[in-house]
C-alpha cells in the first residue's frame, strides 16, 4: 500500500539539518485498526501526536539505497485519537552522509525524502488512506546538524519554522518490507568513572567499548552547551584519545532550553568507551544525568559459553561486545571511525562464530540480498557491501568476494534454509565465473589488487599485508568457492558437472604453481605489484608460511599422504616462531582448526592461551572490552600500531570462538543433515580451563556441553534435544549414538 504513496522532499534544501513533513487527518467513523507505513532516503523518526511510533532506530536500515530501501510497519491503533497529527523527520543518515574512508557525501542522493502512508480500517469494513504527497507541510526542527560519521547538534533552542509544502522526490528505488531485526536501544550503561586527565579534561568512561550514543539528562540556563566528542581508548599518559577515528569528528553537541532537557542523538550513532565533555555549563558533573545507549540489530540470542579461565571469558565477552557494536544492521569492520562498511572478509570470516552467539539469519538474508544487488556483470564483488565509493575505485579481492559462496553455504549447514541457498546459487556461480575470467592463467586467480592475509605479521609487525602470496590466497580460494557451488548444487539438484570438472581443474593447476614435493614453493613470482601503502610496497610472495599452510590443508588442496608432513611443518613454524602464530585475517579463522584436525591440539590450545602479541589475550590482559583490529593496536611500550587503521573495536580475529565451541566443547553440525539435526559431539578438554560449558539453541532445541575435571577424571555432561541425532566421540575414542535427552559419562 506503501508503494500507492509519492514520494517527498522538502521545497527548500535541509543541508546538513533534520526536517519535518508533518499531515493532520481525522477519524471519520469506528475505528478497527491503524497502520503506518514509512520509509525515507536518509534516517526517519515518525511521531503520532507528538509521541514517537515504534522502538526501532535508524530506520529505514542501511541497503543498496539505489536499488532497494526497506519500509517498516507499524501497528498505531492505540495511539490514534480521532484528530491526529503524523510528524515524520529526516536526517541524512547513511543515505546522504559523508561515507566510506574516502568521506564521500550524497553517494546515494543528493537530498533527504520520505514515502509513507497511512491505512485506517473502519468497524463498518470501509478502508481510508493518507499517502504522502505535495499536501505534507515541511518544518524545520531543533536537530539543526546530524552526520553519521561527524556527529548530531540537537539545539532546544532553535525556532521550529514552516519552510512550505512537499514538493516531489526524484527518488526511483525499489521498496521493499523489513527483512531482518531492527535496530533497538538495547542495554544501557551508567558511567563507572570519571577522569580529570593530566591535561585536565573531564572524561567519563563507561567502562565498555561500545557502539550507540550518549544520552543526557539535565537542567541548565538557557542556551548552555554541552559538546561530547568519543573515544575508545585513553593514551599512555591518561589523556583523552581518538585520532583513530580518522576524519570522523563524532561530536555530538546539546543546547539547552532552560528547562528539564534529555539529549540523545536520532540520526547518527559513535563508536566509544569514553567521552570528553569538551564543553560543559557546571563544575560538577553529575554523572546520574549520563547513560550509554547501546544498539545493535535485535537478534536473538542462542548461544553462551563459559569456563574456568577468567581471561577466556573476557576474550568471549569481548567477541560478543564486538559483534554487538558490528551488527548494526549490517555487518561492519568498526563503528567508530570514517568506515563502518559491510566488509565481506570480515562477514565471511567471522559468521559462523556470529551464528552461535545470535541467530542472525534474517541478519544475512538482507544483506546477501545486497550482495547480490551489488554484484558486477562480470560477477565481480567489491570488498564491502553496500558499496559506499565510486565502483572503479573498489577493489575486487580473493577472500573478501568469496563472502558470495561461503556464507550461503555455512547459512545452508547452520539454519537449513534452502530456499535461501536457492536464491543465492546465481550469485555463487557468477563469483565462481569471474574468478574463471580474472586470473592471467587458465585454471589460477594470478594478478590482481588483493587484500591478501591482510595484518598479518609475517611480513613486519606494521605491514598491512602479510608475507603469503597473494596469487596463493586467491587461487585457494577459486578452489575453495568451487567447491562449494558444488556442494550448493547437490543439495538443490542442480547439474554441477561443469563445475566438478573445473574444481579438479583448479586443484590440479593449483599444486603445479604452487607446490613441489608435497610442500609450497617457498618464493612465488609476483605477477602485478602490491598495493602501495605510506609510501613504500608491502612486500608478500611466500607459500611455506603458517597462512599458505593452512590454506592448502583446509581447502583440501593437498593429497592425503601429504597432509601428514604439512601439518607437521605447520607445527614446527609455531615452534620455531615461540609458539606464536604469524596469521591475519586470512589464516586466523582456519589455524587452530587446522592444528585440531590433524593431531596438533595442544599446540592449538597453547596459541590460545598465548599471552604476548600476537595472540588473543594480548588485548585482554591489556584492558580491552571489545576485540580489536590488529594484534597490537596497543603496544607495549603503550603507543598505538597507526591513526590510519587502528579499531578498537573490529570483531574479525573473534573468529576463534568457532573454533572453541566447535573443539574445546566439541559442538559441531553435520552437513548432510543440516541445522543440527545431527550433531557431532566431540570436546578435547585441556586441564588448564578447569572446565567448559556452552549452550546452543538450534532450530530444533538446546543442545548443552559441559565437561570438567575432578581429580584425575574428565566428566561429561550432555543435554541433548529431542528428535536431535548426536554423534559422541570422547578423547578416549569411545563413540556412542545418543537420541534426546540428558547423558553424562566420565573417563
Amino acid at each position: 500500500m506503501i508503494r500507492q504513496a509519492k514520494w517527498i522532499t522538502s521545497p527548500r534544501d535541509a543541508g546538513e539539518a533534520a526536517f519535518t513533513y508533518s499531515k493532520r487527518f481525522s477519524v471519520k467513523g469506528e475505528l478497527k485498526r491503524a497502520t503506518l507505513y514509512a520509509s525515507a532516503m536518509g534516517i526517519y523518526v515518525p511521531r503520532l501526536n507528538g509521541k514517537v511510533v515504534g522502538d526501532n532506530v535508524l530506520a529505514p536500515g542501511w541497503t543498496s539505497y539505489k536499488k532497494r530501501i526497506q519500509y517498516q510497519t507499524y501497528d498505531i491503533t492505540s495511539l490514534v485519537t480521532g484528530d491526529d497529527l503524523l510528524e515524520i523527520s529526516v536526517g541524512q543518515g547513511w543515505a546522504i552522509s559523508h561515507m566510506g574512508f574516502f568521506c564521500q557525501n550524497h553517494f546515494f542522493a543528493d537530498y533527504t525524502s520520505v514515502i509513507t502512508a497511512i491505512e485506517l480500517e473502519y468497524a463498518d469494513g470501509t478502508v481510508e488512506h493518507i499517502l504522502s504527497d505535495e499536501s505534507f507541510e515541511v518544518y524545520t526542527s531543533e536537530v539543526t546538524y546530524t552526520e553519521m560519521y561527524f556527529g548530531e547538534t540537537v539545539d532546544k533552542t532553535a525556532p521550529v519554522e514552516l519552510v512550505g509544502n512537499a514538493v516531489l522526490s526524484d527518488v526511483e528505488t525499489e521498496l521493499i518490507p523489513q527483512i531482518n531485526e531492527p535496530v533497538r536501544e538495547l542495554i544501557r550503561l551508567s558511567p563507572a568513572e570519571l577522569i580529570i586527565t593530566p591535561k585536565g579534561e573531564r572524561v567519563i568512561d563507561f567502562g565498555q567499548n561500545m557502539a550507540g550514543y550518549v544520552e543526557l539528562k539535565i537542567k541548565a540556563p538557557r542556551g548552555s552547551r554541552i559538546v561530547i566528542h568519543h573515544g575508545e581508548v585513553l593514551d599512555s599518559e591518561g589523556n583523552f584519545y581518538n585520532d583513530n577515528y580518522r576524519n570522523a569528528k563524532s561530536e555530538n553537541t546539546f543546547v539547552c532550553s532552560g528547562g528539564d532537557d534529555v539529549f540523545k542523538p536520532s540520526y547518527c550513532f559513535q563508536g566509544f568507551r569514553y567521552i570528553r565533555l569538551t564543553e560543559y555549563p557546571f563544575e560538577e558533573v553529575d554523572l546520574n544525568g549520563f547513560a550509554g545507549v547501546v544498539i545493535y540489530t535485535d537478534m536473538k540470542r542462542t548461544g553462551r559459553f563459559v569456563c574456568g579461565e577468567p581471561k577466556l571469558n573476557q576474550l568471549y565477552h569481548n567477541i560478543v561486545w564486538s559483534q554487538r557494536g558490528n551488527y548494526i544492521d549490517i555487518p561492519t569492520d568498526c563503528p567508530q571511525r570514517d568506515e563502518r562498511l559491510g566488509w565481506t572478509a570480515d562477514a565471511q570470516i567471522f559468521f559462523r562464530a556470529g551464528a552461535f552467539n545470535y541467530d542472525i539469519e534474517k541478519f544475512f538474508v538482507k544483506w546477501l540480498g545486497d550482495v547480490a544487488l551489488e554484484q558486477g556483470k562480470d560477477g565481480s564483488i567489491i570488498g564491502y557491501v553496500p558499496n559506499a565509493v565510486v565502483r572503479e575505485d573498489a577493489r575486487v579481492s580473493a577472500g573478501w568476494g568469496d563472502a558470495a559462496c561461503i556464507i550461503p553455504w555455512d547459512m545452508y549447514v547452520l539454519y537449513g534454509n534452502k530456499e535461501l541457498l536457492r536464491e543465492c546459487f546465481p550469485m555463487m556461480k557468477k563469483w565462481v565465473g569471474y574468478m574463471r575470467s580474472a586470473g592471467e592463467r587458465e585454471f589460477l586467480w594470478l594478478g590482481g589488487n588483493h587484500y591478501g592475509d591482510w595484518l598479518a605479521m609475517d611480513s613486519g609487525e606494521d605491514s598491512y599485508l602479510g608475507a603469503t602470496s597473494t596469487d596463493l590466497i586467491a587461487t585457494a580460494y577459486f578452489a575453495y568457492s568451487t567447491s562449494l557451488v558444488i556442494k550448493a548444487g547437490e543439495v538443490l539438484g542442480e547439474d554441477v558437472s561443469e563445475y566438478r570438472e573445473l574444481y579438479a581443474n583448479v586443484r590440479q593447476a593449483f599444486r603445479e604453481y604452487f607446490m613441489e614435493n608435497g610442500m609450497p614453493k617457498k618464493d612465488i613470482p609476483f605477477t602485478a605489484p602490491p598495493p602501495k601503502r605510506h609510501g613504500s610496497y608491502d612486500t608478500c610472495g611466500h607459500g611455506i608460511t603458517q597462512t599458505g599452510l593452512t590454506l592448502i590443508l583446509q581447502f583440501g588442496l593437498c593429497e592425503e599422504n601429504e597432509r601428514e608432513a604439512l601439518a607437521a611443518h605447520l607445527a614446527k613454524m609455531i615452534r620455531d616462531n615461540g609458539m606464536k602464530m604469524s596469521t591475519g585475517f586470512i589464516g586466523t579463522p582456519y589455524l587452530l582448526h587446522c592444528l585440531s584436525d590433524h593431531g596438533y591440539t595442544d599446540i592449538a590450545y597453547e596459541l590460545l592461551f598465548q599471552e604476548g602479541n600476537p595472540s588473543w589475550l594480548y588485548a585482554v590482559c591489556h584492558g580491552a572490552t571489545t576485540t580489536w583490529e590488529h594484534w597490537n593496536s596497543l603496544k607495549e611500550d603503550g603507543s598505538f600500531w597507526d591513526i590510519d587503521c587502528n579499531s578498537f573495536n573490529h570483531y574479525a580475529y573473534g573468529a576463534v570462538l568457532d573454533w572453541i565451541i566447535r573443539v574445546t566443547c566439541g559442538i559441531k553440525p553435520v552437513e548432510s543433515d543440516p541445522a543440527y539435526h545431527t550433531v557431532e559431539i566431540a570436546p578435547k578438554p585441556d586441564r588448564r580451563l578447569g572446565f567448559a560449558e556452552a549452550e546452543y539453541m538450534t532450530r530444533s532445541g538446546r543442545i548443552r556441553v559441559h565437561w570438567y575435571y575432578k581429580g584425575e577424571k574428565v566428566y561429561y555432561e550432555l543435554d541433548i534435544p529431542e528428535d536431535v541425532t548426536c554423534r559422541l566421540t570422547l578423547p578416549s575414542g569411545y563413540k556412542q549414538t545418543l537420541v534426546g535427552g540428558s547423558h553424562c559419562f566420565a573417563e
